[in-house]
C-alpha cells in the first residue's frame, strides 16, 4: 500500500472507456486520499518514510472526423440549338429621283401655304383688335358728347329758369311799383307818443292793417301782430289821418285792401 501505480496503456484509453470507468477511478482516488490522510496523522507519532504518491497518467486522444467530399452534381450540357436560317433582306425599291423632288416641292409648298395662312390669321387678329379699339374709342366719344349735351341742356334749363324767375320778379316789382304809385300816400302824420309809456320809458312797435278806399282815405284800421296796449289807440288814430292817391284800374278808382303800416315808438 506504500506505493501504488496504476498505468493504463495509452493505446487502450479512449474517450468512451473513460466515461464508463469514471466512477471507479473516483472511488480509487478517494481511497488514496483517505489513506494519505491517515498516514500523515500517524507520521507525527513515528517518523515514517515519505510515501510515494500514486501517479495516474491519462491521455486524451481525439480522433479527427471523417472528411466527406461534397458531391458536385454534373449537369448535362443542353443540346446545341439548331441554326436559324437568316432571311435574306428584300431589296429596297428606291423611288426615282423625280418622285423625291416632287415630294420635296410639295412639302415646301405646304409649308409656304401654312405660313401664309398663319400670316393672314395674325393680320386678321390685328385688324380685329384695331376695329374693337376704334369702336371703343368712338363709344367713349359718343358718351362724352352725350354728357356734354346733357350738361349744356341742364345749364340752358337753369339759365332759362333763372331768366323766367328774374322776369317774374321784375314783373312783380313793376306791378308792385305801379300799384304803389297808384295809391301812394299823400299825407302821413306820426302818432303821438303816449304819455304813460313815455313816463315808464316803454318802447315798441305796432302794425296796423287797413283798406285804402277809392277816395284815398283809410277805412277799418285794425292792429295785427303783437302790440303793447299803450300804443294801440295812438296807432289807430294816426292811421285814420293818412291820405292816399287812389288806385285807378281801367280809368276807374278802386279800393286797395290789406294795406299795412308799422309805427315805431322810440325814445330819443
Amino acid at each position: 500500500m506504500n506505493g501504488l501505480t496504476l498505468e493504463i496503456p495509452a493505446s487502450r484509453f479512449v474517450w468512451p472507456a473513460w466515461r464508463e470507468h469514471g466512477f471507479a477511478f473516483g472511488v480509487a482516488l478517494a481511497l488514496h486520499a483517505g489513506l494519505a490522510y491517515v498516514l500523515l496523522n500517524l507520521s507525527h507519532q513515528a517518523p515514517m518514510p515519505a510515501p510515494v504518491s500514486a501517479v495516474l497518467t491519462t491521455q486524451l486522444i481525439t480522433l479527427p472526423a471523417p472528411v466527406v467530399a461534397p458531391v458536385v452534381p454534373v449537369l448535362a450540357e443542353p443540346p446545341a440549338p439548331a441554326p436559324v436560317p437568316v432571311p435574306e433582306p428584300e431589296p429596297v425599291a428606291r423611288a426615282p429621283v423625280v418622285e423625291q423632288a416632287d415630294l420635296a416641292f410639295k412639302r415646301v409648298e405646304q409649308e409656304r401655304r401654312e405660313k401664309a395662312r398663319q400670316v393672314q390669321r395674325e393680320r386678321q387678329q390685328r385688324e380685329q383688335a384695331l376695329r374693337e379699339e376704334r369702336l371703343a374709342r368712338e363709344e367713349q366719344q359718343r358718351q362724352a358728347l352725350r354728357e356734354q349735351q346733357l350738361a349744356r341742356a341742364r345749364q340752358a334749363e337753369t339759365e332759362r329758369q333763372a331768366a323766367a324767375n328774374a322776369a317774374a320778379a321784375a314783373a312783380a316789382g313793376a306791378e308792385a311799383e305801379a300799384a304803389s304809385r297808384q295809391y301812394l300816400p299823400i299825407a302821413k302824420q306820426a302818432p303821438d307818443y303816449p304819455a304813460r309809456a313815455l313816463e315808464r320809458k316803454i318802447e315798441g312797435e305796432c302794425t296796423v292793417a287797413y283798406t285804402v278806399t277809392a277816395a284815398g282815405r283809410v277805412e277799418d284800421p285794425q292792429v295785427v301782430g303783437s302790440c303793447h296796449p299803450m300804443f294801440v289807440k295812438a296807432s289807430l288814430a294816426a292811421a285814420k289821418t293818412f291820405r292816399y292817391q287812389p288806385r285807378v284800374v281801367n280809368g276807374q278808382a278802386v279800393a286797395v285792401a290789406n294795406v299795412k303800416n308799422t309805427f315805431s315808438y322810440r325814445i330819443q
